[in-house]
C-alpha cells in the first residue's frame, strides 16, 4: 500500500490535526497563519488528497488551524496527552474510556463529540489498549503473556507480531489451553456425580479419576487440609492393599512350590522320586528338568535336591520306605 493510499484510508480531520501538531507554536502565530494553512494543504495534496482545489476540505484545514491558534495548542497535543496517561485498568472497556476522555476534553475540544470523530477516538483508545496489553504480556514469564492476550481475545496476528513469536508457538499454546478446558469440563462432569457427597468423598472421587491436585482445590472448592487428610487416608488404604497383595502372592508362590520335605508323606515321597528319576532319564538339563517337574506337580523342595544333589534322593527314598 502506498503512502497516498494509506492516507486516503485515514480520517481527514485526524490527518489535518497531525499536520497542525507538526507546526509548533510558531506555525500558529498570526504572522504565519496563512502560510501554515497553505503548507498543510500542500502536504495533504502530496499525500494524494484533494485539499487545495477542494473548497470544503480547505475550509476544514482553516477552521482547524484557527481553533488551534485560539486555544493556543493543537487538539492532538491534548488528545495524545490524555491517551498517554491511560493505564491498562483505564482502558479495560475502550468505549467507556473514550467517553471519559472525550468528556474531559469537550470543554476545549467539543469537536471530539462529533459521532464520526468519536468513532476514530475509540480506535485510538483500542490501539492504546492493545499496546498496553502487549507490554504487560512481554513482562510475563513462560507462556503467561500469550495466554493473557488470548484471554483478552487479541487477534492472532497481533499476538505473533507483538510478542515476536511463531505461528507454531501460538498454536502450541492454543492446543494446550484447549486440552485444559477439556479437562475442566471433565472434572465438572465428575463433580456433578458426587454433588451430594462430602468434601472428602468428592476429593477421593477426583483422585481416583486422576485429577490434578491444584484443579481439585480450585473446582471442588476445598482447602489443602482436606486434600492432605484424604491423601493420608488413601495412603493407609494403599499400604493395606499392598500388604494383602503381598500375602496373596506369597500364598500362591508357596502353593505353586508345593509342600516342604517334612510335609510330604512317605507314599508321596516315593512316588515323586520315581517321577523325578523318569524325568532325569529323559533330560539332564536343569531347566528342562524343572519345567517337567513343575508340569508333574512335584514339590519344588524335592526338585531343588534332584538338580543339586541327586544322590540324596536315594537317602530320602530309603527313609520313606522305612
Amino acid at each position: 500500500m502506498t503512502a497516498s493510499e494509506a492516507a486516503k484510508k485515514r480520517p481527514m480531520w485526524l490527518l489535518i490535526e497531525e499536520n497542525i501538531l507538526k507546526l509548533g507554536a510558531q506555525g500558529l502565530s498570526g504572522a504565519n497563519f496563512e502560510s501554515s494553512i497553505q503548507k498543510i494543504a500542500g502536504e495533504l495534496d502530496d499525500a494524494g488528497l484533494k485539499v487545495s482545489t477542494h473548497g470544503g476540505n480547505l475550509l476544514k484545514v482553516r477552521w482547524a488551524v484557527e481553533k488551534a491558534a485560539t486555544v493556543g495548542s493543537p487538539l492532538l497535543k491534548d488528545l495524545n496527552a490524555a491517551v498517554d496517561a491511560f493505564t491498562l485498568d483505564d482502558v479495560i472497556d475502550p468505549y467507556a474510556a473514550t467517553t471519559k476522555l472525550v468528556d474531559g476534553l469537550a470543554g476545549t475540544w467539543p469537536e471530539l463529540k462529533i459521532p464520526e470523530r468519536r468513532a476514530d477516538v475509540v480506535k485510538i483508545v483500542e490501539k492504546t489498549r492493545l499496546g498496553l496489553l502487549i507490554a504487560k504480556a512481554k513482562g510475563m514469564s513462560g507462556d503467561d503473556g500469550i495466554r493473557l492476550l488470548l484471554e483478552e481475545e487479541v487477534a492472532s496476528e497481533n499476538i505473533i507480531n507483538g510478542l515476536e513469536i511463531t505461528e507454531e508457538k501460538l498454536k502450541e499454546v492454543k492446543d494446550l489451553i484447549k486440552k485444559e478446558r477439556a479437562e475442566r469440563d471433565r472434572v465438572a462432569g465428575l463433580l456433578e456425580k458426587v454433588a451430594d457427597k462430602s468434601n472428602e468423598e468428592k476429593v477421593r472421587h477426583l483422585f481416583d479419576k486422576d485429577v490434578a491436585e491444584a484443579l481439585i482445590i480450585e473446582m471442588a472448592g476445598v482447602d489443602q487440609g482436606v486434600i492432605d487428610a484424604v491423601k493420608k487416608a488413601m495412603e493407609e488404604e494403599i499400604k493395606e492393599k499392598q500388604r494383602l497383595a503381598e500375602e496373596e502372592a506369597a500364598r500362591k508362590k508357596k502353593e505353586a512350590e508345593g509342600p516342604s520335605l517334612d510335609d510330604i508323606s512317605p507314599e508321596d515321597m516315593s512316588y515323586f522320586i520315581d517321577s523325578i528319576r523318569e524325568i532325569m532319564e529323559f533330560s539332564e538339563e536343569e531347566k528342562e528338568i524343572r519345567v517337567m517337574c513343575e508340569q508333574s506337580s512335584i514339590p519344588k523342595a524335592l526338585v531343588d535336591i534332584a538338580v543339586s544333589d541327586p544322590d540324596k534322593l536315594d537317602e530320602l527314598e530309603k527313609k520313606a520306605q522305612g
